[in-house]
């Protein structure tokens, strides 16, 4: 089974903008969230995004005001990002989320974490040390947004079949497989060449993060909790450093 990094690189990056929709109908989405959960800056304010991929919340962010620091693994993603920046304030880094804090010069306004990133960190330990750096790494009243699939309750049977998208020429369907601390996803990609078609497939682990035991660990870090309903049936949570 490959790393979450390897599965993403070799076999979701090349699709992943059609999986989300095309590049416009993302961003969309992504200015809906954005619009919903963050304030305009008051002045020059640094935004963290952790997972940026390529651009979904980023450019949002920019387009609100804020100074954006987008990290991914992917330099695919981040490539997609780069051709898309323009003249708005975003930089890019390509290197592990954990890593983050290497790249600051200061105190962020806001930090997200979204689009289920959260869960393909490899352990819980790893969960909490990231909590732990955002909230060394955030201004005071500074605010970290979170948005995660829960996987706590196992889907059973036929339910772990799931159709993602499909159009005449692709096809892509993730089948989930569960033990007690994680879920492994299989990316089943069936792709058109000529007169055939072409299967691909790959697999990665994700945490079973239930939003309790997420709240509980911001909250010993220091943040007030709210949460929320967030995109595509994802759990939510924006935290206030008090």
């Amino acid at each position: 089974m490959l790393s979450v990094m390897e599965h993403h690189e070799s076999h979701l990056a090349p699709v992943y903008v059609w999986m989300a929709g095309g590049i416009d109908s993302a961003i969309t989405r992504g200015h809906a969230e954005v619009d919903a959960v963050c304030s305009r800056p008051l002045g020059a304010k640094l935004a963290v995004d952790l997972g940026a991929g390529f651009g979904m919340h980023a450019i949002p962010l920019a387009n609100l005001g804020y100074s954006v620091l987008a990290i991914d693994s992917s330099g695919a993603l981040l490539d997609i990002l780069d051709s898309h920046v323009g003249t708005r304030s975003i930089k890019t880094i390509r290197d592990d989320l954990l890593s983050f804090k290497r790249h600051l010069d200061g105190p962020a306004a806001l930090i997200v974490c979204m689009g289920d990133t959260l869960t393909h960190l490899t352990d819980r330990k790893s969960v909490q040390g990231l909590f732990g750096d955002i909230a060394e790494s955030l201004e005071d009243g500074g605010t970290f947004i979170v948005a995660f699939r829960n996987y706590a309750s196992a889907l059973i049977e036929s339910k772990r079949f799931i159709p993602v998208r499909s159009d005449a020429d692709r096809i892509l369907t993730c089948f989930l497989e569960y033990d007690d601390d994680g879920v492994t996803v299989h990316d089943i990609l069936h792709e058109r060449h000529g007169t055939g078609w072409r299967q691909r497939v790959s697999a990665y682990r994700k945490l079973r993060l239930s939003p309790e035991w997420v709240t509980q660990e911001l909250e010993v870090k220091g943040f007030k909790v709210r949460k929320e309903q967030g995109l595509a049936g994802m759990t939510r949570l924006v935290a206030a450093l008090r």
